[in-house]
């Protein structure tokens, strides 16, 4: 897939204020400061589309963008992360109701992409959240964040600690994407998931 255009559509807080559910979209979630926004903007070759922060919890809202307006279009969305993020507790649970309403609910949703930061063991945050998309029947993928940071060895050694764990209660693994912002390591295969979803997308009625 080629990316023509990407342009920021909306940020909403709710489910209702998001834009109309007529082409199919692609949710990016992770711990903050997993490098979600890097990997945006290196996906779409469009720097500073999503942005960028050394502060962890930046994005509060659910940003829509539009990728490919007038040829086979699609929703890239920006989601805020979850975990450590410096706001009150009031506002984290506020986002974590309309980030699981929107999750839940919205019709055009083809995949999450849960994004997860290579150098380090599992979390139990991203262990918990993708539970809960496998228990709610939502289709998710993992991409492992920067890559490039760690050398082959040890990224090979952290996902088996990662495919161990899950498999303690999963009987297969998602689809997993090894990813890097600055390299361009798997943008390929996240267009190619997209690709071959939107080929089965029905608009909602």
């Amino acid at each position: 897939m080629e990316i023509s255009s990407a342009e920021f559509v909306s940020s909403s807080t709710s489910l209702s204020a998001c834009p109309p559910p007529r082409w199919p979209e692609y949710a990016f979630i992770g711990r903050s400061n997993v490098g979600k926004s890097s990997l945006i903007n290196a996906i779409t070759q469009r720097k500073g589309l999503a942005k960028t922060s050394q502060t962890p919890g930046k994005t509060q809202c659910i940003n829509h963008f539009i990728i490919n307006r007038e040829g086979a279009a699609w929703y890239l969305v920006d989601l805020p992360g979850y975990g450590y993020a410096k706001t009150s507790k009031k506002l984290r649970e506020s986002w974590q109701g309309f980030i699981h309403s929107y999750i839940l609910k919205r019709e055009s949703l083809l995949c999450v992409f849960v994004l997860i930061d290579s150098r380090h063991e599992p979390q139990e945050n991203d262990l918990a959240f993708m539970r809960w998309l496998g228990t709610s029947g939502i289709p998710f993928a993992m991409v492992f964040t920067k890559t490039d940071k760690l050398s082959e060895t040890a990224l090979g050694r952290n996902y088996a600690h990662y495919e161990n764990k899950m498999l303690e209660e999963w009987t297969s693994m998602p689809p997993v994407i090894l990813s890097s912002a600055e390299t361009g390591r798997g943008k390929e295969e996240i267009l190619a998931l997209v690709t071959k979803a939107n080929a089965s997308f029905i608009p909602p009625r």
